[in-house]
């Protein structure tokens, strides 16, 4: 397998106060944990190139896009505060552009069949920014431009978007709860920020709230049991996943048990996938995991199951 990292070094400089969960270490201790497993060498490190606004604006509003741009700091050490829980800094607008453009380089890589998969290794993170506003630790949703640059830019029919972070991806949810072409599927504790309303059901749609302390063996069955047949049913020509790894039970943000081999098993489940339907084409992106050391372990796990590394 020929599995793609993508990242680049602005994706360190955003940051959001001292005090911040969502922060810089969370890069530099995956980084970290790539070198010291030893599967660095087997991997391909790519720069992340910027985004364009015009491939952005698949999935942003033009408002949205000159918040981040003009309200970003000029200064070294001042925030703009887009919200309670979001912060721009003076690297912000850069790192977004980037963080943005790995996932649409992603795409295009494995489209063109360079590489087998991917994983984005970018900040700022992005399932919870909607269409008109950066919001919850997110300032783009990556996801969504990567999913909307498959559609448009590749012409593919169909995408799946799998969120298996603690919590519910609301902006690519609504972003694409319209969009039939998108399957998106996802477990979320319930009870946890973003507080989703129920909505309309929708067979694109397939959300699933799981109680706090919710263990490995019943992901797996959501996964097996909901996930897998909706995902066959739909036959996605690419898949992309928002990897957040903060269901894993050392998280402090969130209240459920997973741990790293869940986290393998399910790449695994999504791989079988992509071989059947989608030429193998994987796209993972990095979303929330706040214990550093839980963080990198899990990731670990993800890439060296997308690189079927797994008993290195």
């Amino acid at each position: 397998m020929t599995t793609a990292i993508y990242s680049h070094p602005l994706c360190h400089q955003h940051e959001m106060g001292s005090y911040h969960p969502e922060c810089p270490a969370r890069i530099e201790m995956i980084e970290d944990q790539l070198i010291s497993s030893r599967i660095d060498s087997y991997l391909d490190f790519r720069l992340a190139p910027e985004a364009s606004n015009e491939q952005i604006a698949r999935a942003h509003t033009m408002e949205a896009i000159a918040l981040v741009r003009d309200k970003s700091p000029t200064e070294p050490g001042k925030y703009y505060p887009v919200d309670d829980d979001t912060a721009l800094n003076q690297y912000s607008w850069l790192a977004a552009l980037r963080a943005a453009g790995a996932c649409i380089a992603a795409v295009d890589a494995a489209m063109a069949g360079e590489i087998d998969n991917a994983f984005c290794l970018v900040r700022p993170i992005g399932h919870h920014a909607r269409p008109n506003m950066p919001m919850g630790f997110c300032v783009f949703n990556n996801i969504a431009i990567a999913a909307k640059h498959a559609l448009e830019a590749h012409r593919l029919e169909r995408i799946a978007i799998v969120d298996f972070d603690v919590h519910h991806g609301n902006g690519t949810d609504e972003t694409f709860c319209d969009d039939a072409r998108v399957l998106m599927v996802g477990f979320y504790q319930e009870g946890l920020y973003p507080f989703p309303a129920k909505g309309p059901e929708r067979s694109h749609m397939l959300n699933i709230a799981v109680p706090a302390g919710t263990k490995g063996d019943a992901i797996r069955a959501i996964v097996s049991e909901q996930w897998l047949p909706a995902l066959d049913a739909h036959r996605p020509q690419m898949i992309l996943i928002s990897a957040g790894f903060d269901a894993h039970r050392e998280d402090p943000l969130g209240g459920m048990e997973l741990v790293e081999d869940d986290y393998a098993w399910i790449t695994h489940q999504l791989m079988n996938v992509a071989q059947v339907h989608a030429h193998g084409r994987i796209v993972s992106i990095l979303e929330g995991g706040y214990n550093l050391s839980a963080l990198a372990r899990s990731v670990v796990a993800h890439i060296k199951a997308l690189a079927e590394l797994d008993d290195f």
